[in-house]
């Protein structure tokens, strides 16, 4: 059987991971491209936990470079497209995985909080897009993967920063799809639910001083499967959009949540 993404090539954004004893989703999306053929630039603002991703593929007989970015900052976004067209020739795929999770309800979220997490969560990605969308445009193919949340199909409660920035990155994504679709270019996103990551359980454990099993268990008590997805997961989904298997979707919203937003009727 040929791998899905022979010959091509994928820019991971958010490549790195936090600290955890499991696989984030970025780590698991470019082992997972790699995997499937494609040579792989892993991007992050942590170079350090870039490399790291990037070793792991080399590892296992794959193909990846290590970039420093932070997708905050404009020239940095222009630089990653710059160094991604150097180093791989020509973008297949922009996988976008960057997030945070501001948190605090409206009287007590302070402007600077909800602001960084609309530039880290929208802006960011909007400016990845930005200047690698024009590249695959030129090609006459590509495709973007925006790794969203099931938090931006829901009222955010003390979330509201990060689940409004979600929905934010939906609407996007469609518009984004539209305006590409003429040109080949299809746009999608994965919308995780609970996931066993290290940002989903060990950085919720760490900042509240609970055990990382009180962390997990609680989380997956609320999913209908009876279980926290994995970073596998997503990358599973995420390679799904990214390859030609689904040459005919795009501006899709896909929620990998083992049936939590079904609880809402809001897929």
């Amino acid at each position: 059987m040929t791998a899905r993404l022979q010959g091509r090539t994928a820019v991971v954004v958010g490549g790195g991971q936090t600290r955890g004893s499991t696989m984030g989703n970025g780590r698991a999306a470019a082992l997972t491209y790699a995997r499937e053929g494609a040579r792989v630039l892993v991007v992050d603002r942590d170079e350090k936990s870039a490399e790291e991703t990037a070793v792991l593929v080399r590892e296992r007989g794959g193909t990846a470079t290590a970039h420093h970015a932070d997708i905050t900052v404009e020239e940095d976004c222009a630089g990653l497209a710059d160094a991604a067209l150097g180093m791989l020739g020509h973008i297949d795929v922009l996988h976008n995985n960057v997030g945070i999770v501001p948190s605090g309800r409206t009287e007590d979220l302070a402007p600077a909080d909800w602001r960084h997490g609309f530039e880290v969560n929208l802006t960011g990605m909007w400016m990845t897009c930005k200047y690698v969308l024009p590249h695959m445009r030129a090609r006459g193919r590509g495709a973007v993967v925006n790794i969203s949340s099931m938090a931006g199909l829901l009222a955010g409660g003390e979330a509201i920063a990060y689940s409004t920035s979600k929905s934010a990155v939906h609407a996007m994504t469609r518009s984004l799809a539209l305006e590409y679709a003429p040109h080949g270019v299809r746009v999608n996103a994965v919308a995780p639910g609970m996931m066993d990551t290290p940002m989903g359980v060990d950085s919720v454990a760490r900042s509240s001083g609970a055990r990382r099993e009180e962390v997990a268990a609680r989380r997956a008590s609320l999913v209908p499967m009876g279980h926290q997805g994995t970073g596998q997961d997503v990358a599973d989904a995420a390679l799904f959009l990214a390859s030609d298997e689904s040459a005919f979707i795009t501006g899709v919203v896909l929620p990998v949540d083992g049936g939590f937003t079904l609880r809402t009727g809001m897929h």
